[in-house]
């Protein structure tokens, strides 16, 4: 088992981190390429006690995590191009590198998105399906991200600083990733942070509640692949209930298979709370499901 890398050139320009497993991978063994939500590195998928990538490792799967543009050492889009859609069409085009360099031995790819990354994963999603290009997408594992935000966080973010990247109060955060009390150990919110968080690009943040919620219909509606979905009852970021669940899950209508769940009692960041463990295993156990079928 190798431990997990950060380098400056993970792949197509991007920085991030990698495990791959030493030696010859079982017949049937997926790639995983996980895409964080905004405010947050690659490193939200490796934080101390929560950490996708010590799961991946210890089940032999495969793993990228690459910081998506505007984070840690990947070069920032211009604020046209830093929307959801164009993150995608960056990341997407990034995707053909890392298939060279990391696909070797493995069935196809299943991403894995959270929050932004999430809506930037179902985008990617529908890129490749309409024009796969030699990406053998083969599932897509999501959470944190819902069709539609409140509507008063579009004012909230667009009075944000005119400057491209935007640096959150820590518990101000807080506030927003993590659910009720007791259901996080009390010390995340801060563990979490402190490895992981980062200044978000402002263009992302004002894009995901400006034109998601009016893409998400058609861009949901074209994907094929299986879809593993998770989405927290105590999100204060999105508008969700199990009537948005269900929509969202209805939505993927030319998906092989959808798997739609609420998780209840826990908040945004579902990785930083007590079921994050088995949130991962989940998605896991999804991307050896795929790989073997």
């Amino acid at each position: 088992m190798s431990a997990t890398q950060h380098t400056a050139s993970l792949f197509g320009g991007l920085s991030g981190r990698h495990n791959i497993p030493a030696g010859t991978l079982p017949s049937n063994t997926p790639l995983v390429i996980a895409i964080h939500g905004g405010t947050y590195t690659s490193a939200y998928f490796d934080v101390p006690g929560a950490s996708l990538f010590d799961q991946a490792a210890a089940n032999g799967i495969p793993i990228i995590a690459p910081d998506r543009p505007g984070y840690v050492d990947s070069p920032i889009l211009p604020p046209a191009e830093g929307t959801v859609r164009g993150q995608a069409r960056a990341l997407t085009a990034a995707l053909r590198d890392a298939w060279q360099r990391y696909g070797a031995g493995t069935r196809g790819i299943v991403l894995i998105g959270h929050s932004i990354g999430g809506a930037i994963a179902c985008t990617m999603a529908e890129m490749i399906a309409s024009e796969p290009d030699g990406l053998p997408l083969i599932g897509l594992a999501i959470s944190g991200v819902c069709m539609h935000t409140p509507p008063e966080h579009k004012p909230m973010w667009e009075s944000l600083p005119d400057i491209p990247i935007i640096a959150l109060p820590d518990e101000g955060k807080a506030q927003f990733m993590f659910g009720p009390e007791g259901s996080y150990d009390p010390a995340m919110p801060g563990t979490s942070t402190g490895f992981a968080g980062a200044g978000a690009p402002k263009a992302e943040l004002v894009d995901i509640v400006s034109t998601w919620s009016a893409n998400a219909p058609a861009t949901l509606g074209s994907i094929t692949v299986p879809v593993h979905y998770r989405q927290a009852e105590v999100d204060r970021l999105w508008i969700c209930g199990q009537g948005e669940v269900d929509s969202f899950a209805q939505a993927l209508s030319k998906s092989s298979r959808v798997d739609a769940a609420m998780v209840h009692g826990t908040g945004h960041c579902m990785d930083f709370h007590h079921i994050g463990r088995a949130l991962q295993l989940q998605q896991l156990a999804f991307a050896l499901q795929c790989a073997a079928e």
